[in-house]
């Protein structure tokens, strides 16, 4: 099997987890330190995209996890052997895609719960952490000094 395939299982897991463990000890709690100072715990649900676009569209916020996930599948599956960071990259693309998908098919809306404490930003979970660290990684494979198989 694939690297890719099993961070993306790994993601998955660790995404599904944590969104199981928020709803059992968050919910109506209001908002719990984790780091004080920098991150904090508070459940929300959103059922847009990033940013809450798309507000209220899970169904066809799901199609398009599905959607993210097939082609990716496709892509790991036809590209041969990859380097580091690719895999990398397409494995937390992967496992993000459907650790939020299954929320989406799931509940309707996906389950948040980590909060920047010293910038306003947006609630996240660790499937939105593992597609930003894809960014990084699919960006790191583009530059020629970082090219390794």
């Amino acid at each position: 099997m694939a690297p890719s395939y099993w961070i993306a299982i790994a993601v998955v897991l660790m995404d599904q987890l944590s969104k199981a463990w928020a709803l059992e000890h968050l919910a109506g709690v209001g908002i719990r330190p984790l780091v004080p100072g920098l991150l904090q715990q508070q459940l929300v649900f959103n059922s847009g995209a990033a940013f809450s676009m798309l507000e209220g569209n899970a169904n066809l916020l799901g199609v398009v996890s599905l959607g993210v996930a097939a082609g990716l599948v496709v892509w790991i599956q036809t590209s041969g052997p990859m380097e580091r960071w690719q895999a990398l990259g397409l494995g937390f693309l992967l496992g993000g895609a459907i650790g939020n998908g299954i929320d989406r098919w799931r509940l309707g809306r996906v389950v948040d719960f980590l909060e920047f404490v010293p910038i306003s930003f947006p609630i996240f979970n660790l499937a939105d952490v593992a597609i930003n660290l894809a960014v990084l990684c699919l960006a790191l494979s583009l530059l020629p000094g970082w090219r390794r198989r």
